[in-house]
């Protein structure tokens, strides 16, 4: 049985109420859930925007299901804290340990999740995941608003290698600085390097996420200065943070992201990848 969230109603009909009492406190109901003693779930949420309360929310759905011994598959569109798997600095939390052995119990299904950086099944700090490509799509709908199937594939670092490299892509290097000084956890970019030749050539630059687009916009600057002749820029996951969409708009011939993550730029559907 699939059951679905009210902030995922792409997939189907919301099935799941979740109301908030006075107070702000999250209320989570399942209705007829005696019927699902011991069935195959599979719960569909997003766990972004909002995504602290969001992730709690999920935490008391997984808990009902759990107290009935439903045998459940989580699918989550994008994994937050996914960044935040390793350290850099002395007392920093992992934060990406923590929210799969929240979750452990059940099987995640995700999209192009940043710590795994390739496709396939694993297993997280207690967590089994299935970690789907959306790379494919995002390629077809490049050679379609292009409307040509010569396009130099790039990913802009080594990190999202794995997006190319089954299509003859390359990829660039990035070089990151310390944090800044500014309140936000954030790491400066120092230089953006590429080995290889783009002039003349329809180039389409893909990466697991657009955050603040920092890193897009580098490697945009790059390949332009390189004499591409088009440029378009894709991600799985289109948070465009600050106005970050409108800088690459200007620069490039086209951005456009997965509906992962509901935004302006969102042309590709994921629910055939996810269904399945």
């Amino acid at each position: 049985m699939n059951l679905i969230s009210p902030n995922f109603p792409e997939i189907g009909k919301p099935n799941i109420e979740i109301k908030k009492f006075p107070d702000d406190d999250s209320y989570v109901r399942i209705s007829d859930i005696s019927e699902l003693q011991g069935e195959e779930v599979k719960l569909f949420h997003r766990l972004y925007p909002d995504q602290d309360s969001n992730i709690f929310k999920a935490i008391l759905m997984l808990d009902v299901l759990k107290r009935v011994g439903a045998r459940t598959t989580f699918v989550v569109p994008y994994l937050p804290y996914s960044r935040q798997d390793k350290t850099f600095k002395e007392g920093e939390a992992l934060s990406a340990q923590v929210l799969c052995k929240l979750f452990a119990g059940a099987q995640l299904i995700t999209l192009d999740c940043h710590f795994l950086k390739k496709e396939g099944e694993f297993e997280y700090n207690g967590l089994k995941i299935k970690n789907i490509s959306a790379n494919k799509l995002l390629i077809e709908h490049a050679k379609t608003k292009l409307k040509t199937k010569d396009i130099e594939i790039i990913s802009p670092d080594q990190g999202a290698n794995y997006l190319v490299s089954d299509f003859g892509g390359k990829s660039m290097k990035k070089v990151r600085g310390e944090y800044d000084k500014s309140g936000e956890a954030h790491r400066t970019i120092e230089k953006m390097e590429r080995e290889f030749d783009v002039k003349g050539k329809n180039v389409l630059i893909i990466d697991d996420m657009i955050s603040t687009g920092g890193t897009m916009i580098r490697a945009v600057e790059n390949v332009k200065k390189g004499g591409a002749k088009k440029v378009l820029c894709a991600a799985t996951h289109g948070f465009f943070l600050k106005d970050s969409l409108e800088k690459l708009q200007k620069i490039t011939d086209g951005v456009f992201t997965t509906n992962s993550i509901p935004n302006p730029a969102a042309e590709v559907d994921i629910a055939e990848l996810l269904l399945h």
